[in-house]
């Protein structure tokens, strides 16, 4: 019952594309499934598979070749990712982190921060994170207070960061910060390597796993509709299979097309960044709103289909909807998001 749905996620794709995007599926399948309830259970931040990944080309998957990278474009890296997650969305939400990092600084590092940096991370030798949210900035990131003042040759920087994913654990450090008056264009980016003298963390806090980015969400409700399949074809409920019911096969089809167009919103969007399109920033707000609201709901309706076994541990159903559901906070809130929609359509 899983291949339809799997190769609707191939539809329109190059045969490169489709190439590595099995290659991510099995690497997700034999990898990382196998072993995601233990990881969630024990908080385990999974370093080798991570690094397993990297040697497939996941580590730097959009940093430019002549560093380590992979050199691919952002389509290409949400078909990526997508794929990962059907097996752990959380750990690829960390994926996700660690290669945002190495692009910024392939991207808006110094050549001699590229060579120093990007080889290392994009092997995954070395682990990023990234450093926006504060105590007392969320979703208003321009009120960051983490401050750096230059002394000489070095900065010197003051202040706080919360909900770090990967941190303690990793070894680079993106620290958004304030060098400037207030607002947006008073904040720079410095890159902090473990053991830097005045580094310290708190306590590591017991979130509910947080995935990263929207293009983790779509791999996660696409994993939901093929549990889903599956169970509707085993599950017998009155002497016959749940797939012969016509409300639960009318809510599965409402939840493969959700799926399908979160999923094309995303690539289109993915593609109007590496473009650089003017409508870039429109476009990717309403796929952040579209995607994670929609992908939730399939996740959740997943859940709810598999009755009260779908809140049973041992049912990876549950997971996927617990993964996702900050993703209508983090990045922005969804709130948020229709605040920018509704200023790219008014032109303010």
């Amino acid at each position: 019952m899983r291949e339809p749905q799997s190769r609707n996620a191939s539809t329109g794709l190059t045969e490169e594309q489709k190439e590595f995007q099995k290659v991510a599926f099995d690497f997700a399948a034999k990898e990382m499934a196998p072993h995601m309830a233990e990881w969630d259970e024990k908080e385990i931040f999974p370093v080798e598979t991570v690094r397993k990944a990297a040697q497939l080309g996941f580590g730097g998957i959009y940093v430019k070749p002549d560093v380590g990278g992979s050199g691919l474009s952002r389509l290409d890296t949400s078909i990526i990712f997508e794929a990962l997650s059907t097996g752990c969305t959380s750990t690829t939400a960390y994926l996700s982190i660690h290669n945002m990092c190495a692009w910024m600084i392939d991207t808006f590092g110094s050549e001699e921060q590229r060579h120093k940096f990007c080889p290392s991370l994009c092997s995954m030798e070395k682990l990023a994170s990234y450093c926006l949210t504060e105590p007392g900035s969320g979703s208003d990131a321009a009120s960051l207070i983490t401050s750096a003042k230059r002394k000489g040759d070095t900065y010197v920087l003051n202040g706080s960061k919360a909900f770090i994913s990967g941190g303690g654990d990793t070894d680079v450090y993106v620290v958004m910060c304030r060098t400037g008056g207030s607002g947006p264009k008073g904040i720079s980016c410095l890159v902090l390597e473990k053991g830097t003298p005045g580094l310290s963390f708190g306590k590591k806090e017991r979130k509910v796993r947080d995935p990263h980015i929207i293009k983790v969400v779509v791999g996660a409700a696409h994993a939901s509709v093929l549990l889903t399949q599956d169970h509707l074809t085993i599950r017998k409920q009155f002497g016959e299979p749940l797939a012969s019911n016509q409300y639960l096969r009318f809510r599965l089809a409402e939840m493969a097309t959700r799926l399908v167009a979160a999923r094309l919103m995303v690539r289109n969007a993915a593609q109007a960044l590496q473009e650089e399109r003017e409508d870039a920033i429109g476009l990717c707000a309403m796929a952040k709103l579209f995607a994670t609201d929609e992908c939730f709901t399939i996740c959740n309706q997943a859940l709810q289909m598999h009755g009260g076994y779908g809140y049973l541990k041992d049912y990876a159903v549950q997971q996927f909807m617990r993964d996702i559901r900050v993703h209508q906070i983090l990045e922005g809130t969804n709130e948020v998001m229709r605040m920018i929609v509704a200023r790219n359509l008014l032109q303010e």
